[in-house]
């Protein structure tokens, strides 16, 4: 495509970033929204940028997006959702959560809990639930990943399997409307199926940003979940895919 002078400006904004928002997008170059959603869509059209709720972000098929980025993106929806998931979780429980930055989002919101059990491979999350004297919180061993603080690899996978806990709280990088969790990294997979295989109640958290969003890995399928935390559930094949198999979906609007 022949893009004009502020398509070509989106874009190095985006290459800088990794995302452009349609509201920054707008007072930056004063112009209305429905402006900066046309230059998006045309570019999202011709391959350039993926269109995600609230604006849009460089093509991710095959690696993720930085960590600051998406603790940034979507974070009072992702508030809302941890607080939602965090009312289906009872005290004196026991429960894994994974890697993710809405999965931190559950995190917070547990505070106020008493006498919980966590087994964790995000030493985020061990560092929110450590304040709460009454929880026993456990880090899964393996290597640190530098970018997140996440452990992964086939010792965390191992340590996981020796467990048999009440919950499962995971977040994943993409949902698409079939059904397919999916991820980037092969080795943060193998821990988060590990932690599927060894629940009772198994609960993922995701914003909608998700289902616009593709990943090559995939960590497994919706049929698996006992319940889905979103903030609105945009993809009626999803919706049906999940009524089918009996997941319980749990949303903001």
């Amino acid at each position: 495509m022949q893009q004009s002078l502020r398509q070509q400006q989106i874009m190095a904004l985006a290459r800088s970033a990794e995302r452009v928002l349609v509201d920054e997008l707008v007072a930056t170059f004063e112009v209305t929204p429905q402006t900066i959603r046309k230059d998006l869509n045309e570019l999202c059209e011709a391959g350039l940028l993926a269109r995600v709720h609230g604006g849009a972000l460089l093509p991710s098929g095959v690696s993720n997006v930085g960590y600051e980025q998406r603790r940034n993106m979507a974070s009072e929806e992702k508030r809302l959702i941890g607080q939602l998931c965090a009312t289906q979780i009872p005290n004196n429980s026991s429960l894994f959560i994974n890697i993710g930055t809405t999965t931190e989002a559950v995190a917070q919101a547990l505070l106020g809990h008493q006498n919980l059990m966590i087994i964790t491979n995000n030493l985020n999350v061990a560092n929110i639930l450590i304040q709460n004297s009454s929880f026993e919180v456990i880090i899964a061993g393996g290597v640190v990943r530098h970018t997140d603080r996440g452990v992964i690899g086939e010792a965390t996978a191992d340590f996981v399997k020796q467990f048999k806990l009440d919950y499962a709280v995971i977040g994943a990088s993409a949902l698409d409307e079939e059904g397919a969790l999916l991820d980037f990294d092969y080795r943060e997979v193998r821990v988060t199926q590990a932690i599927l295989s060894n629940a009772r109640e198994r609960f993922l958290v995701t914003d909608k940003s998700k289902l616009e969003r593709t990943a090559p890995v995939r960590v497994g399928h919706v049929s698996q979940l006992t319940g889905l935390f979103i903030d609105s559930l945009v993809r009626p094949k999803l919706a049906q895919v999940c009524a089918q198999h009996g997941v319980q979906v749990y949303k903001l609007s």
